[in-house]
């Protein structure tokens, strides 16, 4: 699989987001070429602010893998992280970080372009499209 084929499997989780309410973003983690985590965003579902879909999968995928380190690890997400998520991936020392949406209202690289991991490698606008629109979606319907 590649870059578009994993960030197709983060919109699916996007869109278990947005039939749940939440806001639709998605992640998945890739170790190895296997998708080792999947997670979207809770905040609503679990009434806590830090329930981000990134959290969530960054927690699975430490637990698969026995350790908090996560080298050696790709993390597709649908939209472009916050600070807290861009910390977190940082601290868990993702190797690459794929994201589809750029969020120039709340993203890391606005706020915080020094918060990943020096070594992390970052790709940016994979199926950005796609991503943009579930988000616009979804925002559009709560008006």
């Amino acid at each position: 699989m590649n870059d578009i084929s994993f960030m197709k499997q983060a919109l699916i989780e996007a869109d278990k987001a947005a039939e749940k309410g939440e806001i639709p973003v998605g992640v998945i983690i890739v170790s190895h070429g296997r998708i080792i985590a999947r997670g979207h965003n809770l905040t609503e579902t679990l009434n806590d602010v830090t329930a981000h879909a990134e959290m969530q999968s960054i927690t699975a995928a430490a637990n698969v893998l026995g350790g908090k380190y996560l080298t050696n690890c790709t993390i597709y997400v649908t939209v472009e992280p916050c600070v807290m998520c861009a910390g977190a991936i940082g601290w868990a020392q993702v190797s690459r970080l794929v994201f589809g949406a750029a969020d120039e209202k709340r993203g890391y690289q606005r706020f915080a372009p020094d918060a990943l991991h020096p070594k992390t490698e970052v790709v940016q606008g994979v199926l950005a499209d796609e991503c943009s629109r579930r988000m616009k979606e979804f925002f559009k319907a709560r008006r």
